[in-house]
């Protein structure tokens, strides 16, 4: 009797162990980001262990790879979220109806301009990112170059050659920064200014954080770059000017969103409200200083103080609605300086 009881005890056993980890195994939950690199650890971590059914694969790339990808796959989505994506990238996602409608919990709390205004509603800011001007004094002190305070600065015939920015159609720095120029402007005059400026660029780069390295080397006198990486190569100890010309500045958000017809659906509406939370801006406040919620303040050493106060009023669905158009000529006029991909 007792070998049979053992036996069976024994069978119980076994079939516990093969049943236990298929109970606990995670769904892998595919998600599009354009967050930088060293992002994708931290946010994973956040993430699982808010979300703990959840196993984050990462998709990633610079904004506009994402993009294209994203919608090259609209008849056969692949991602089950987006997320630390351009918000004016989103919208285009939105009007294509390939993402689900879906408002987190608490989302009320965020700042209106980081929540979508229009129904259905489907995605949701996080932080928000805006062009700056690496200026290298001590290279700049040699020509006897002044720090410029205005955008018309930058065009002056002394900056001819020693100017770098991002390529808009691969960086959502680049595209900020042209769309900003366009309404701050005006597009004739905007236009006009970009003629004028591609006079001066050495190189359009293939990164938002790249032009702002290159000022810090001294490679360049001037990156128009992004506004974190300016502080922290100032930080770091290069002789840097972080400016905002006194116009204001062009700026997008990271924003996420839910993939319509994703077969995670459950999962993914947890990630989303985990990603409305204040928990999750003070993660974005590690890397961004401006931040969805109200009161999460964190600039870092050397990050412009007026920042907030400088960013343009901004038209982010003219920014989507526009920016086949506004790629589509700027490539017209500029692709020639464009860096090797």
């Amino acid at each position: 009797m007792n070998r049979f009881i053992n036996a069976a005890v024994i069978c119980l056993a076994v079939l516990a162990g093969l049943v236990t980890p298929a109970a606990s195994q995670k769904t892998q939950l595919n998600i599009y980001t354009s967050l930088e690199n060293d992002q994708l650890a931290p946010f994973k971590s956040a993430i699982e262990a808010a979300v703990p059914g959840v196993e984050v694969l990462w998709t990633r790339d610079s904004t506009g790879v994402i993009t294209a990808r994203f919608l090259a796959e609209k008849d056969n989505p692949r991602a089950d979220m987006v997320l630390g994506h351009a918000a004016t990238a989103l919208l285009v996602f939105e009007k294509a109806g390939l993402l689900e409608t879906y408002k987190p919990a608490g989302v009320d709390a965020l700042k209106p301009v980081f929540r979508d205004s229009n129904e259905p509603y489907t995605w949701t800011g996080m932080d928000a990112y805006l062009g700056v001007i690496c200026f290298n004094t001590a290279e700049a002190g040699k020509d006897k170059i002044k720090a410029p305070t205005s955008w018309q600065d930058v065009i002056k015939p002394e900056f001819k050659g020693k100017v770098v920015m991002p390529h808009p159609a691969s960086s959502g720095t680049g595209y900020l920064m042209v769309g900003g120029w366009l309404q701050m402007m005006g597009e004739d005059a905007g236009w006009k200014f970009m003629d004028a400026l591609h006079e001066n660029i050495a190189v359009y780069t293939h990164s938002g954080s790249a032009p702002c390295v290159q000022a810090a080397k001294g490679e360049r006198i001037a990156g128009i770059a992004l506004d974190m990486r300016g502080a922290s190569e100032k930080t770091k100890g290069a002789p840097l000017d972080v400016i905002i010309p006194s116009e204001g500045t062009g700026w997008e958000m990271e924003a996420f969103g839910i993939v319509k017809g994703t077969k995670n659906l459950e999962l993914a509406k947890k990630v989303a409200d985990w990603a409305a939370t204040k928990a999750a801006n003070e993660l974005y406040s590690k890397t961004y200083a401006v931040v969805a919620m109200p009161g999460i303040v964190n600039y870092p050493p050397n990050y412009p103080a007026t920042a907030e106060k400088q960013m343009i009023k901004n038209d982010f669905g003219w920014m989507a609605e526009n920016r086949e158009r506004i790629l589509k000529e700027w490539s017209r006029r500029y692709e020639a300086k464009a860096a090797p991909k």
